[in-house]
């Protein structure tokens, strides 16, 4: 079977609306290799199930990593570096045949790869992602893969006293050595295998601690000793192309790596501390971009509704929600459903995370004068027909905007409120003038993230009575049957939870709610007559994934306190 083919029967498996299968299917035929990684990471497919459908479709055997071998073929023929990037791992060989375990059965040039360079016959056998990889670092490890043996390879590593150019030439000699070019290698390859968007590298009086944020949510990691503080974080900043030097000022940069076959795009923060440069790695791994709103976890109601806003031909819709909370995701899903050969689009951003086909995106400069406010002054002399503005953070920004969206532009853009109807409190707190809102402004979109059940370890609930009166009391409805959660397994790391989905409350601007805002109501007020018109809450939409076994009682209350 071919690749193509693959990916449309897998689609054909899945359990969706006919509308939002048609879209995939448009994909499959074009993403290729990555789709199926793409509906592991939107939660449409697990590991699991996309290695059954390998195995299924494919008429392949499958991968048993406690019954093989592994390691047949010597490490010099096949190199680690290239088992990694490629997930292979050979298991057996006999009478001439070479048999690899793969994550991808259908990377037949990996396989011709192999082929040449052993000189064997190929057999595959269709393995998950985790179990190539626990293999590969079982029958390959040795030559310098875990925490431990990097270490060993460093040696002694001080911060010996020095100054000016001899202070700078230490740091890029300790810096350049292989084994911390290998240990900060082998950092990053960890947090993106587990899934993290974040790595934190941060120092203290006798540790240096390494989390990664996996799903929301910071947790510890294996960190190096505190001596190789120094030459760590001044690897990164090389290849951040940060000024390594200097220490005593925030610094930010990018690098752009190859793992695992993808180019992935890293964004660089440093920051000094009492002891030393924090440093905080964002991974902006585009793979991972859900690409279309149908599975960001809106329900029907508010997916049609905020469709037909955003597909408009003017006005401006926003998104609210705190720092981490998938806005800037949405935008770029609402992106794909609009952009077309007909519409020009333009985005002006802070900073431009992902690189969108098609899209005119502008990257905010302000030590330039390039900021939001002057860029959007020269963008509505482009001939736009739709604008993404990353944030409005001030009145000349939210008023060039509104003026946009006054003069036949559609323009999308986020602020940082805490509901829907604190955007229109926020806007007229800036200095917007009430009169400009009702016909400029179509809709608000509150968004909040909540981490979702591991679909392989999901069980059923007991709910005691003090837990059902704490559920009754918050959420104003006793469980009726079985709640669910997850109890810890190995592919979600024994947290219960796997990926994230969105709850979301959409407030659409009907003549009772222009009327308030003419008289400048309150937030209160707004949120109580959007509620009488049909509103659903953000709690309330969590809710609702609570009672469908996606996610728990405990996430909906974490994300939605404040509110």
């Amino acid at each position: 079977m071919n690749r193509r083919s693959f990916n449309e029967a897998v689609v054909a498996s899945l359990d969706l609306p006919p509308g939002d299968r048609d879209g995939l299917l448009l994909l499959a035929r074009t993403e290729g290799a990555s789709f199926p990684k793409g509906l592991i990471a939107r939660g449409l497919l697990t590991a699991e199930t996309l290695r059954r459908s390998y195995v299924a479709l494919c008429g392949l055997p499958q991968f048993q990593p406690d019954a093989s071998e592994v390691r047949p073929i010597a490490p010099d023929i096949l190199p680690l570096p290239f088992l990694r990037s490629k997930l292979i791992v050979p298991v057996t060989l006999e009478n001439g045949t070479l048999v690899l375990a793969m994550a991808d059965p259908l990377d037949t040039d990996a396989r011709e790869s192999v082929a040449k360079a052993t000189g064997r016959r190929i057999a595959v056998q269709a393995g998950t992602e985790e179990e190539i990889r626990e293999a590969i670092e079982k029958g390959y490890g040795e030559s310098g893969s875990s925490m431990e043996r990097l270490i060993e390879q460093v040696g002694e590593e001080g911060d010996e006293a020095a100054s000016g150019d001899e202070r700078v030439e230490r740091l890029i000699g300790a810096a350049s050595e292989a084994p911390i070019i290998r240990l900060v290698n082998f950092m990053i390859s960890r947090a993106i295998e587990r899934g993290a968007s974040d790595i934190h590298i941060e120092p203290f009086e006798k540790v240096l601690k390494v989390r990664y944020r996996i799903d929301g949510i910071l947790v510890e990691a294996e960190a190096p000793p505190r001596r190789l503080q120094t030459a760590i974080i001044s690897r990164i900043k090389i290849m951040a192309r940060i000024n390594i030097a200097e220490s005593r000022l925030p610094q930010d940069g990018r690098v752009k790596l190859r793992i695992g076959g993808e180019e992935i795009d890293f964004r660089v923060s440093t920051i000094p501390t009492l002891y030393g440069e924090s440093v905080v790695i964002r991974i902006l791994d585009q793979s991972a971009v859900p690409l279309n709103l149908s599975t960001l976890g809106f329900s029907s109601g508010i997916l049609g509704r905020f469709r037909q806003m955003v597909n408009a031909p003017h006005g401006m819709v926003l998104v609210t929600g705190p720092t981490g909370s998938g806005k800037t995701t949405t935008l770029y899903g609402a992106l794909q459903e609009i952009r077309s050969a007909e519409r020009k689009v333009i985005t002006i951003e802070d900073p431009v995370e992902y690189q969108v086909p098609g899209v005119n995106q502008i990257q905010v400069k302000p030590q330039i004068g390039l900021t939001f406010s002057a860029g959007l002054r020269s963008i509505v002399r482009q001939d736009p027909d739709v604008i993404l503005i990353g944030e409005i953070r001030d009145r000349e920004t939210a008023e060039i905007a509104i003026h946009s969206a006054l003069t036949g532009h559609m323009v999308l853009s986020t602020l940082h409120t805490n509901d829907a109807a604190g955007a229109v409190t926020r806007l007229l707190e800036m200095g917007v003038e009430e009169y400009l809102l009702p016909s400029s402004l179509s809709g608000v979109l509150a968004q909040r993230l909540v981490r979702t059940i591991c679909e392989q370890c999901s069980a059923p609930r007991e709910l005691s009575k003090a837990f059902r009166d704490e559920i009754l009391r918050e959420a104003g409805f006793v469980p009726e049957g079985d709640l669910r959660m997850g109890t810890g397994c190995a592919a979600c790391g024994e947290t219960g939870y796997k990926g994230r989905m969105g709850i979301f409350e959409l407030l659409c601007l009907d003549e009772p709610v222009k009327d308030l805002i003419l008289g400048r109501a309150d937030s209160g007020a707004i949120r109580a007559a959007a509620v009488a018109g049909g509103m659903q809450l953000l709690r309330d939409d969590g809710w609702d994934k609570v009672r469908r076994g996606l996610t728990t009682v405990e996430e909906v209350l974490r994300v939605t306190r404040s509110n």
